[in-house]
């Protein structure tokens, strides 16, 4: 799959420059705020056009690789933020443990065989990481880490003898590559402190932002579908419904649980997505399904933002440790996208992120007593005016998910390190030529 340089009319406040076969010369800034000139000034002085004419002038060559699998949302993401690059996407399987061994050969020999200047890889999955190590040890393939999550913690929240394991992969990983992309600034601090040479954050966006009229007509649409009232109190949540037998959790079982301990009538729970807890949210609702909770299963992508539409309330359930600490979760932008307000735990995005339009609540993670006591005391007393005091201070906390200034941040930092890297290549064989 090839992508040519977009041809997307550029975001206001910016102007993309990008050449596609001819080198690059990066994103100006042309608002009032950074008085940016057309020389697109580098930390040096020069401005693009004088730097196209030295190692720039070359054909950028840039490989992507989505280790969650060829169609996935993270290859989408890749996609995007490669949008300004003549680049390959590298058909990738997310599969069973013997098709990922085979592709860790075939991804090497696809490297191997292109030369690119860099690899830029979206997630941390080990098939992907292997192949991308090999390379740079054998071929002295640059690449780039793009990662949302802290491997080690995350994959100890599931197999914690695995912890460890992982999180030395995962130091050796960020250690060996050119460079990461963080979707959150604690990855991008944890990605520099185990050894990535520079990084850049880019937290992701929101697939769809509905106008005010379009959000009233899919709020209707759907209560009328699930038999909710409009004048009903929904909290909800949207994502992979998967259960974690440690911890007797998943997504919205925080939701069921305090629905359980709530009374009023006016208040419905939305579960939206599938996956080996859905079964179990069945259970734990027991008479309130189809009653006061609704459990939607699998949509298509397109129809969560009407799903969001019909909440007051979103979820976002993190744990106060080494894996909900350093996220955002994906929802986070789709919450804030719909105009939904959210209800967290004291996690560090709640204390960075708030402008008004979150509820923290104690308890170092959802499936807590603590945590799901507090949640329904909240959704017990919540009332119509304080949702929409809170929904009216969304608008300016989207900023930080703004699609445009992502692309051309990324875009400046991967074209900067291929130049770093082409600089150092032209050093060293000038070196050994002496």
């Amino acid at each position: 799959m090839h992508m040519a340089p977009h041809g997307r009319p550029p975001r206001p406040g910016y102007h993309d420059t990008f050449v596609g076969l001819e080198g690059f010369k990066g994103v100006q800034r042309h608002d009032a705020a950074s008085q940016a000139t057309t020389g697109a000034e580098w930390s040096h002085g020069e401005s693009m056009t004088e730097r196209q004419a030295g190692t720039a002038r070359q054909e950028v060559k840039v490989l992507g690789l989505a280790t969650q699998g060829s169609g996935s949302g993270d290859e989408a993401r890749l996609q995007e933020l490669l949008a300004a690059f003549t680049s390959e996407l590298i058909p990738f399987v997310h599969g069973a443990l013997t098709a990922r061994i085979l592709q860790v050969t075939r991804v090497v020999r696809q490297v191997l065989r292109t030369r690119p200047d860099l690899v830029v890889m979206e997630g941390t999955g080990v098939a992907g990481g292997l192949a991308l190590l090999l390379a740079r040890v054998f071929g002295h393939v640059p690449y780039i880490v793009s990662s949302g999550d802290a491997v080690g913690p995350f994959i100890g929240a599931r197999h914690p003898k695995l912890g460890p394991v992982f999180t030395m992969y995962e130091r050796l990983l960020y250690r060996m590559s050119a460079g990461a992309i963080g979707w959150t600034p604690y990855i991008t601090g944890r990605a520099l402190t185990f050894g990535a040479p520079r990084a850049v954050t880019a937290p992701g966006w929101p697939k769809s932002l509905p106008t005010s009229p379009q959000r009233t007509a899919y709020r209707a649409e759907t209560r009328r579908a699930l038999g909710i009232s409009d004048d009903a109190i929904v909290a909800g949540i949207a994502g992979a419904i998967i259960w974690n037998s440690r911890y007797s959790y998943c997504y919205g079982m925080e939701l069921v649980a305090a629905a359980r301990r709530i009374k009023r009538d006016d208040l419905h729970i939305v579960v939206v997505g599938d996956g080996t807890g859905l079964d179990q949210l069945h259970r734990s609702a027991g008479e309130l399904v189809g009653r006061r909770v609704h459990l939607v299963g699998r949509v298509p992508s397109s129809d969560v933002v009407r799903y969001l539409a019909a909440m007051d309330v979103g979820s976002l359930p993190q744990s106060r440790d080494g894996l909900g600490s350093f996220r955002y979760s994906t929802k986070l932008s789709e919450y804030l996208g719909a105009g939904l307000p959210v209800v967290t735990g004291r996690v560090p995005l709640a204390y960075d992120l708030d402008q008004g339009w979150l509820w923290r609540l104690p308890g170092w993670a959802p499936w807590t007593a603590t945590y799901t006591e507090a949640l329904a005391q909240l959704l017990d007393g919540l009332k119509p005016e304080e949702i929409q005091r809170k929904r009216e201070n969304i608008a300016v906390s989207l900023q930080p998910f703004d699609k445009g200034a992502q692309q051309a941040r990324v875009t400046a930092f991967l074209a900067e390190v291929i130049e770093e890297q082409r600089a150092a290549t032209v050093h060293d064989e000038g070196r050994e030529s002496r």
